[in-house]
């Protein structure tokens, strides 16, 4: 069944005009060599008229086959794989080999021994033959890089890494795939260590999954794959690559830090103060997702269930927030000094709008270029994140006007981060603002 499935696929994936062409070739070409195979025998028979006229006949039935079915057959033919560019390098083993080689071929030039010359012989044909399989199990293997749609920088996330293998008629053994480092690139690649993969069946694919940690927020590209196998013997090391062009967009991270846990009861304070109730009223229990935090679980029920089980409260339809951020650096920073007090920013940025998107509160992110409209927090935390991602610190402004325009904006708690020092805030956004100064933060 196996056979008769294949011989079906190939079958259906063939060209019928080249599977013809090919057949007729290879008919003319067998009638070419009875001739000649007859005109030899004619002549050593004396019979030269028939010997010229079988010669003659095979030459003319085997330029037909040249002019009118080779050119068939090459215009039909893919030799995409045949183009591979394939890179090489000869192993410790196999250096090791071929010096067995050389001792042997001085053996048998020495001594004249038909043995010797026999092993000779085999010996290098092993070589060639490492050679052939190893670019044909590199022929026909294409792969793709899957990422989670978010990833956040310093939290491992699992990517999977797929290899499939498009022949049709052949098996692939002993792949290992890594990346390719730029002479230029100052980021790590995505694929720290190496993927192996020991068989990948024909016309099938086989995945992996890659445990990946991204170190800091930004954008990762990675250019170019490479796809290494030492099959069959190992004394050849030959790989190929592949030019898969793949990016994943790092979030800051937004795991509370002891900063964060510090400023968190007077933000909460200051915030339920200009706010109706603090929000504790129980309004259901429901399962337990990945995403859910370790403080609303109801250990009770969950005992008494067998399973996690979460509290959810009523929402709070009078927390509204504004949250700032004032990517300006004050005047005289080191340049070195600005980027970390501004990855601080962008760190405590991500983690307060979190926090609200885990209270479910009315949230609206605000700074340089880039707003976005006062809704629930689940629908623009991402928006948020996708920001703080890419956002850059931005000269000092002496006019202070984002700040500035705060003071006109709607009556809604404001919770600013800043590098700004205490003095250069208006007074008008006290009042309804909680203002987190980087420089006051260890």
């Amino acid at each position: 069944m196996s056979l008769a499935s294949t011989a079906a696929q190939l079958w259906a994936k063939a060209d019928r005009s080249a599977v013809r062409a090919f057949f007729v070739s290879i008919g003319a070409l067998t009638i070419a060599l009875l001739l000649a195979l007859y005109s030899g025998s004619a002549s050593e028979t004396g019979n030269m008229g028939a010997a010229i006229a079988s010669a003659v006949g095979a030459l003319l039935v085997a330029a037909w086959v040249a002019i009118t079915l080779v050119p068939v057959l090459a215009k039909r033919t893919p030799l995409r794989w045949m183009g591979y560019r394939m890179e090489f390098r000869v192993s410790r083993e196999g250096w090791i080999y071929i010096l067995g080689i050389f001792f042997v071929a001085v053996a048998a030039l020495n001594t004249g021994n038909n043995l010797l010359f026999l092993i000779l012989a085999s010996l290098i044909a092993i070589i060639l033959m490492s050679g052939v399989l190893s670019s044909i199990t590199l022929s026909g293997i294409e792969m793709r890089l899957h990422l989670p749609e978010h990833i956040f920088a310093g939290q491992p996330v699992r990517a999977k890494v797929e290899i499939q293998n498009e022949k049709l008629t052949l098996p692939s053994f002993s792949l290992r795939v890594e990346a390719v480092r730029g002479k230029n690139v100052v980021i790590s690649p995505m694929l720290e260590t190496p993927v192996y993969f020991p068989y990948i069946p024909k016309h099938d694919r086989v995945e992996q999954v890659v445990p990946m940690t991204f170190p800091k927020r930004g954008v990762y590209r990675q250019e170019a794959f490479r796809i290494i196998t030492r099959f069959p013997f190992g004394f050849l090391q030959k790989a190929r690559r592949l030019d898969l062009k793949s990016e994943a967009l790092v979030y800051p991270s937004v795991e509370p830090s002891q900063e964060f846990f510090e400023i968190l009861p007077g933000m909460q304070g200051a915030l339920e103060s200009l706010t109706k109730g603090a929000g504790q009223d129980l309004y259901a229990l429901r399962d337990y997702l990945p995403r859910d935090s370790s403080r609303h679980v109801h250990w009770k029920a969950s005992a008494r269930l067998g399973s996690l089980m979460v509290r959810e409260f009523t929402r709070e339809d009078d927390c509204r927030v504004i949250l700032i951020l004032d990517p300006h650096m004050p005047v005289g920073l080191l340049p070195k000094d600005a980027d970390a007090r501004f990855e601080k920013a962008v760190t405590m940025c991500a983690a307060l709008a979190w926090h609200f998107h885990e209270r479910n509160a009315i949230l609206q992110f605000r700074t340089a270029g880039f707003e976005t409209p006062l809704v629930e927090a689940e629908e623009i935390v991402f928006d948020i994140l996708k920001h703080l991602a890419t956002a850059k610190a931005q000269p000092p402004d002496p006019k202070h006007t984002l700040l500035s325009d705060l003071a006109s904006a709607a009556d809604i708690f404001r919770v600013i981060v800043t590098s700004e020092s205490r003095g250069s805030i208006p007074s008008s956004i006290w009042n309804q603002s909680w203002v987190i100064f980087l420089e006051d933060l260890p």
